[in-house]
């Protein structure tokens, strides 16, 4: 009975270790406001808990940085494309609303090959909080 009981406790023990992993929800809907500051904000993020799931969920202006080519308005050195390659390589993912595509008539391929495209961003990321226990930021 006890090497019963001290294997439950280590199963459970194992399984709330695997749920206190941290969940993270970065929202961008504008990326001339905050594309930059956000890829900053998580690549900080994951320097300190490099074990963060972290999912990026765009839409309306804010997956114009993941357009192929794209940079900084403010500062023409900053190449997101780079940026974002960098921490997809951390495994940081990165999701570009299709509502926002076909209101403004655009096409998938017109965007980052470490991007992925979600049906709606704000369900995205309602659900991701609500079904999925992510943390929600917005830089």
């Amino acid at each position: 009975m006890r090497k019963l009981l001290a294997a439950l406790t280590g199963l459970v023990l194992l399984c709330g270790a695997a749920l206190a992993q941290d969940k993270v929800v970065y929202h961008i809907d504008n990326a001339a406001a905050q594309a930059t500051k956000g890829l900053r904000n998580i690549r900080n993020h994951l320097d300190v808990a490099p074990d963060t799931t972290i999912v990026v969920v765009t839409h309306a202006e804010g997956i114009d940085f993941l357009m192929e080519g794209a940079r900084d308005a403010k500062n023409p050195d900053i190449d997101y494309g780079a940026l974002v390659s960098a921490l997809k390589a951390r495994g940081v993912r990165f999701e570009i609303c299709e509502i926002t595509l076909r209101n403004r008539n655009l096409k998938k391929d017109q965007f980052t090959m470490d991007a992925e495209f979600t049906p709606s961003g704000v369900v995205r990321v309602a659900r991701l909080q609500a079904r999925e226990g992510y943390a929600y930021l917005k830089p």
